[in-house]
């Protein structure tokens, strides 16, 4: 059902290195929106915690799991690409014998 033949290759699945660059481009613009809560004076709001420090952490914190988020996505693309070339090369010698 979900694994359908494209072109005649591998099946069509969802890469986790796609889900874990989506998970790392949201974390990133919540840092980004995180830092410029910073800059603002939230203080006059009812509600909202007016301290610049904890937005700036918060941010710190936030870009730092987004870069991670990234890092893990990469070396999972490259994992993904080697199991594909190293299924390839068996399937051709499969055929050659």
């Amino acid at each position: 059902m979900g694994k359908e033949r494209v072109r005649g290759r591998h099946p069509r699945v969802t890469p986790m290195s796609r889900n874990l660059y989506i998970l790392s481009a949201a974390l990133i613009i919540f840092a980004l929106a995180s830092f410029g809560m910073s800059w603002t004076h939230g203080s006059n709001e009812p509600g909202l915690p007016g301290e610049a420090q904890m937005w700036r952490m918060m941010a710190l914190a936030l870009f730092l799991l987004g870069a991670l988020s990234c890092l893990f996505g990469t070396l999972t693309n490259l994992f993904e690409q080697a199991s594909r070339r190293h299924e390839e090369r068996e399937r051709r010698q499969n055929k050659r014998l």
